[in-house]
């Protein structure tokens, strides 16, 4: 018992050193990047209109929905222990801080790697 412990805590530091290895190569490689070649600002201005500005329809269709569904199922929660004015306060809160965040994430990722993938 002992022994299987004690592999199963040496495998546990050999991944963890070899994942700082990656990390470190990775870095390493940025680093070199940076000073090989400069940036095209063409290319890069592109970019930003084609995953910035173009995406913001795709978010604001998502997140306006997404608002709709839960103001909905919320208000039809609250109004059963009448707490009716309270609906706009949680589904402003919970829209700005939680789900707002995470569905942008979702829609510009899935947006662009879909985009960038059929290119």
């Amino acid at each position: 018992m002992e022994k299987l412990i004690s592999s199963l805590f040496i495998n546990r530091i050999v991944a963890a050193l070899l994942l700082l290895g990656d990390m470190t190569l990775l870095f390493w490689e940025t680093v070199q990047s940076l000073f090989k070649r400069r940036l095209n600002s063409g290319d890069l201005l592109y970019q930003l209109y084609f995953i910035g500005l173009k995406s913001q329809s795709v978010v604001l269709i998502t997140g306006a929905f997404t608002g709709m569904v839960l103001a909905a199922q919320t208000y039809l929660q609250f109004h059963k222990v009448r707490m009716d004015t309270a609906t706009m306060a949680v589904v402003s809160v919970s829209m700005l801080s939680q789900l707002g965040p995470v569905l942008t994430g979702l829609m510009v990722a899935g947006r662009v790697g879909a985009s960038i993938a059929a290119e």
